[in-house]
Formats: structure tokens, sequence, C-alpha cells
């Protein structure tokens, strides 16, 4: 097991460019499964989310190699269509094969899938609208087995933009016959790159980044090359980051309307905020004042996927700020950890109430989850003295080389083996 130790600080200087998105590489790996052709996802980063998604491929009977920077899948083979608990119980996005699978083998056995754990994400959206597909659905000792001879299109309507359930949806209705309208879909920027990836394979997909998905089913789909795009969440990250420690920096390779609502919060924190193209410039200079209310929404709104960062910002601002989570109900687990820091937070069932403080202290930190981990260890950047942040597994699923990229703006922190 791996630990950071931060001696915090440190203003934070120069250019970052971000890694392909997470949350986009995890479903473009499923859908790989639905050709036998070789599909080749450039410039993927081996976070450990990618590294299980590859392994559960391998176990499906896929050929699968990191070179360089470039991920390289063969499905030509593969002939299973059952994936082990291990791996599902690692990954939440594992639920995205349940499409994969049905629109290759017509079946699929899968465990229910796990990941961080922020709180129930109950699946009933997806297993809801693969039964309007033609799919029957067994549960049983906590596995998923679903069967569909014939996947057949339908209108589908959600009753909540889950990503998860719109691009599951979109892997199981790609090859269906007739068409599928799905209403109420989620916006993502994910969603749109799946669209085009699969739409580069020889599917008919429109509407993306709409909350109206028209899918026309096909009957092949080809290989392909592609590059996903660029992290936000990873670019919000470092932008939190530099608001937090001051300095300037220029994060390289988002669009700046990928994360207009944060953009706009730190603006409201006092950063100044430059955009050219793909690059976005932060300048932070003395303390911040806190936003008043900070809600999490799906897109466009306020990413969840950010909210801890932008609560360890608002923990050493000045005033008070209003964090609502209408996501997860367990997201503020990281709170007690920054409380141990120093600052002034109390949380009251889905809402935080942050009473910014000069300046928190180092401490030792344990990482509970992905992004509460990444709040740590932007919070330690900031703070007085040295801190040690424990249990980089759940970072690791998300970033990679934080510390080398941290390192190379200037702050002061190391990896080492406990």
């Amino acid at each position: 097991m791996d630990k950071f130790i931060i001696d915090g600080g440190r203003r934070l200087y120069g250019s970052v460019r971000m890694q392909s998105a997470k949350n986009s590489v995890l479903p473009l790996f499923a859908a790989s499964v639905l050709t036998e052709k070789r599909v080749i996802i450039r410039e993927t980063p081996p976070i450990s989310d990618a590294l299980c998604m590859a392994q559960i491929l391998r176990e499906l009977g896929a050929e699968v190699s990191f070179r360089g920077n470039d991920v390289v899948i063969d499905s030509a083979n593969a002939c299973c269509h059952e994936i082990s608990s291990s791996l599902t119980k690692e990954l939440r996005s594992s639920v995205f094969m349940l499409g994969s699978l049905l629109t290759r083998f017509h079946k699929a056995l899968i465990a229910y899938p796990g990941g961080c754990d922020i709180g129930l994400r109950p699946i009933d959206l997806h297993l809801n609208a693969l039964k309007r597909l033609g799919v029957e659905i067994r549960e049983r000792d906590g596995c998923i087995y679903c069967r569909a001879d014939v996947l057949k299109g339908a209108d589908i309507s959600l009753d909540f933009p889950s990503v998860g359930a719109t691009e599951n949806i979109m892997l199981a209705a790609v090859k269906a016959k007739g068409r599928t309208l799905l209403s109420g879909a989620a916006k993502e920027p994910e969603i749109v790159d799946l669209q085009n990836f699969l739409n580069g394979m020889g599917a008919k997909i429109s509407g993306a980044g709409t909350d109206e998905i028209e899918i026309e089913g096909v009957e092949n789909l080809n290989g392909i090359t592609y590059k996903p795009v660029k992290d936000r969440i990873e670019a919000g990250t470092f932008l939190i980051a530099c608001a937090i420690c001051g300095g300037e920096v220029e994060v390289v390779g988002v669009k700046a309307e990928f994360i207009g609502i944060l953009l706009h919060k730190l603006r409201e924190n006092g950063c100044k905020i430059h955009v050219k193209n793909d690059k976005i410039v932060i300048e932070s200079n003395g303390r911040l004042k806190c936003n008043r209310r900070i809600e999490t929404m799906p897109f466009p709104g306020f990413p969840t996927d950010l909210q801890a960062q932008m609560t360890a910002l608002n923990a050493v601002s000045s005033g008070g700020a209003l964090v609502v989570e209408n996501l997860f109900e367990t997201r503020f687990k990281y709170v007690p950890e920054l409380n141990k820091m120093g600052a002034d937070i109390e949380v009251k069932g889905r809402s935080a109430f942050v009473r910014g403080v000069e300046r928190l202290r180092g401490a030792s930190l344990t990482a509970g989850d992905l992004r509460g981990g990444a709040a740590l260890v932007l919070a330690a950047l900031g703070a007085e003295g040295t801190s040690e942040v424990l249990d980089l597994s759940h970072i690791d699923r998300g970033y990679y080389d934080l510390q080398g990229k941290l390192k190379s703006l200037g702050a002061d922190i190391k990896r080492v083996r406990v």
C-alpha cells in the first residue's frame, strides 16, 4: 500500500495536460465487445479502473493490450457472457457490460456492481429499460441473469437522467431490430463521446447531448481507432488545487463548456479565469471568498464528482457556504478527515455547512473514496505543515500520476510505499 506525503503551503505555477476521461474510456471498453474487429482507444491512462475493465474483457475471451498510451482490444474470440463477482464488485462501470453482452451473446450474467462506497446506486433504471427492449431478467444470490433471443427497439423514458442507464441503453439498442427512442437521457459530454465512438463503428445514433436520443439498429459494427474526450473532472481538480494554493495554472485539453458551472463558481470565489480554445488558465491570489451555495445536479449542473474538491476550497475561504449533494447520499464521508485538519464543516443529511477558516493544518488522512481522496490531497497542498494521505487505491481509480503532475506545478508531494 502506498501513501502521499505532502508538505503544504506552496503556490502552483505551470501547465498541465489532461488525460482521457475516465467516465468516457470505461463505456468505450464495454462497447468494444460489440464488434469482432480490432478497436484502438488512444491516449488511455492506466488508471486502476481501466485495468480492471481490461481484465473483465480478458475474462470474456478478448485480447487486451496497453501499447504506450493506447489500448488495443480484439474481441474476435470473446465467447463468455459471465463476469466474475470479484471484478464486478471492484468496478461500478462493469454494469455497462450488460448492454454489450446482450447485444453480442444475447445473454449475460453479472454480479451487482461495486466501486466507491458513496451510497446506494440502484440499477433499476438499467434493468427496466432492458426489459423494454425484450430482455428477460432474473435476480438471485446477488447476481443478475439476463436473456434476450431478439432485442427489439422500443420507446424508453428515464425517470432520472442517469449517465450509466443512458449508456447501457445505447449499447443494448445499437443492434436491436428497429428504432429505439430514449427520452429523459443524460446529457453529459461522455454520452456524446459514446455516440461518436459507436457511429464511427457504423451505428446510427443521434441526439446525444440532448434529453432525447434516437437509435436505429444496425446489423454489424466495424472496428475503430478513437481518441476520447479529455477528463473534465481531472481538469476541475487541478483548477481547484490552484484556487486553494494560489498561483497560476494552465489546464490543457478540456473544453470550457464542459465545466462551465465550475468556472462560474471559481470566479465567484474570486479567481480570474481565462479561456482560449482548449486551454483554461486560472489565477488565484490571496484568500478567496466562499460560495454561498453549491448544489450538485446532472449535467450541465454542478458535477457531484467535484463536490468534495470544492468543499475543500470553501473550507479555507472567507465566509460560509452551503453544499447540497443531490445524487449520492453518503458523499460527505471525507468531511471528518477535513475537520481533523481544522476545517469547520457540519453535515446534516445531504447538506454540509462550511464555515471558512484561515488555514488548515497538516494531518494523517485516509482516502475513503475517489473524489473525497482527491479533496484531501488538495486540502493538504494548501495546509500548513506536513500531511500524509493513506489508501491511494481509491485515488488511483481515476487519476494517473497525480503526484507527478502536481510536482510539475511546484507542489511538494511524494508517493512512498507504506
